[in-house]
């Protein structure tokens, strides 16, 4: 009997029903139209003289909008076994099965994972760019002041004058977040910083005063990163993945460092020292030919957002409306609002003068030469990304526990407060280089708890003008770094290591009792 005479006798009637069985290869369905094939029917046939069964394999493919199904047949005994070619068959066809479910789910996990996690990915991308960009000088700040003959006030100048301009971009680069969108304020960051990284080796070679320039807009570009990044991430990010987001993003600029310190010595040895700015500087135009590509400033503008996502994120974040009035005098009458100044002042004071000047301290009190040294800076900010993440995901789990945010950021920020001073403080008495990094480490370590504290507490309080208010207490913390850095090197032009390092305690002490006393975890502007 023909497989299409079979086919039409069972839409019959028959006497004895036949015994149909159905096998579907491909079972488990989801909303997207399919069409259930490969499968195998089974036919069987009773009579007084034999019993005899047929196997059916159908096959379908889709062109041009239709189903072509392909019909083959094998028949034989009841008793007997069934056919190796029907065998074959069905073996090949569990393996092409296997080999389209193994490609249907990672295309399904490729366009299932979260959006909003690519969004912080990038922004991570671009902080271990930021990062990398501005330690290099760090390092390569010993061999030029060795072939420009620079004296330590001089090289503090030069350290310094990125905060300069990094200074003069913060409030603004806050304000323009938050009225355009992050994405193009975030975006132009990474391409102006990019540039006068490339422009340093030739702007020293001029002058020192072209120099100064050129840091100071570097400064100007990644004064706008972090208000840019704390605006996307106010609308891509629900409030219980907050602390975990940002940890994950600042941790980009932990790596940074790790990646510029390790590398800035090998491409010195190798190259010379303009090869740093040359090689680091260039990385920046792939991120943002990513970035145009991939980035949008908020879930509504994002036509590839998955539905479900888009309500998650909307269901549990502010309004993705941009900003169109910033009430300054509302926000400034607000005492957990200088609370953050304040602290932010403190926590940048201690951060940035071991940001700069590390290398120097390595060099000068430890006798590191200068692949020791820019090796040993790595270990201090490879604690500080372990760390950052998993104060992030203790944050995050006491909130999801019922804790209350004020509770939890004023527990995170006191860890990043009193863990670097009690640290900074035992390096008077440590005897050994070994015992000095392992302090440094821890410094650095519990700083990093900061992420989880006064860093995610701007969203908390104002998540509508978070970049304005990142702007305003970043500005203090710029400040910090400005006047840090340039005290540094007049405090060991007429003292010691040990005097660098009692004002930054007590800072970091300071900073320990205001934040107890005035901070919050409740929204306070709307």
């Amino acid at each position: 009997m023909s497989a299409r005479a079979l086919l039409y006798s069972l839409s019959l009637t028959p006497k004895a029903p036949p015994d149909i069985s159905l096998r579907k290869k491909n079972p488990g369905s989801d909303s997207k139209t399919r069409c259930p094939f490969p499968f195998l029917i089974r036919v069987r046939f009773s009579s007084s003289q034999e019993q005899r069964y047929s196997v059916f394999r159908v096959s379908a493919r889709r062109s041009s909008g239709k189903v072509w199904a392909d019909v083959k047949s094998d028949t034989c005994g009841i008793s007997d076994s069934v056919p190796d070619s029907v065998k074959f068959e069905e073996a090949l066809d569990g393996v092409v099965q296997g080999e389209e479910e193994k490609l249907e789910s990672s295309v399904s996990l490729q366009e299932q994972f979260p959006k909003r996690w690519v969004i912080v990915v990038l922004c991570f991308s671009a902080f271990l760019l930021c990062n990398m960009d501005r330690v290099n000088m760090s390092i390569a700040i010993l061999p030029m002041s060795a072939e420009y003959n620079w004296n330590p006030t001089t090289v503090g100048l030069i350290q310094s004058s990125f905060f300069w301009g990094y200074l003069l971009t913060q409030v603004a680069g806050g304000i323009w977040a938050d009225t355009v969108g992050g994405k193009a304020v975030l975006g132009f960051g990474v391409v102006w910083w990019s540039i006068a990284t490339i422009l340093t080796p030739i702007a020293a070679k001029i002058g020192l005063p072209f120099l100064l320039v050129v840091r100071a807009f570097m400064g100007i570009g990644e004064g706008v990163a972090m208000p840019a990044m704390n605006n996307i991430l106010s609308k891509w990010i629900p409030v219980a993945e907050r602390s975990r987001s940002l940890a994950l993003v600042y941790s980009g600029m932990y790596l940074g460092s790790v990646t510029g310190l390790a590398f800035s010595p090998f491409l010195i040895h190798q190259y010379g020292w303009p090869s740093v700015f040359y090689s680091f500087g260039s990385l920046g135009t792939v991120w943002v030919a990513v970035w145009l590509s991939k980035a949008h400033s908020s879930p509504l503008e994002d036509p590839e957002l998955r539905p479900e996502e888009k309500k998650l994120i909307l269901s549990n974040s502010v309004s993705n409306e941009p900003v169109k009035t910033i009430p300054w005098k509302l926000i400034l009458s607000k005492a957990p609002v200088w609370a953050l100044i304040v602290c932010h002042f403190c926590h940048n004071w201690g951060t940035f003068i071991l940001l700069t000047w590390m290398p120097t301290y390595y060099n000068q009190v430890l006798k590191f030469d200068l692949t020791e040294s820019g090796l040993f800076c790595v270990l201090p900010w490879l604690t500080m990304a372990f760390s950052a993440n998993l104060g992030g995901w203790i944050a995050d789990t006491l909130v999801s526990r019922g804790l209350s945010v004020t509770t939890v950021r004023k527990i995170m920020q006191t860890i990043g407060f009193l863990g670097p001073a009690f640290f900074l403080t035992q390096l008077s008495h440590v005897n050994s280089p070994q015992m000095a990094v392992f302090c440094m480490a821890c410094s650095q370590g519990t700083d990093a708890f900061s992420q989880s504290g006064l860093y995610s507490n701007h969203q908390d309080i104002a998540p509508r003008y978070s970049g304005v208010l990142l702007g305003l207490s970043n500005t203090a913390g710029v400040l910090a770094g400005v006047f840090g850095t340039a005290a540094t090197g007049y405090i060991l032009q007429h003292g010691s290591w040990d005097d660098v390092f009692k004002v930054a305690v007590g800072l970091y002490l300071f900073g320990t009792v205001v934040w107890n006393l005035f901070s919050t975890g409740e929204k306070i502007l709307d």
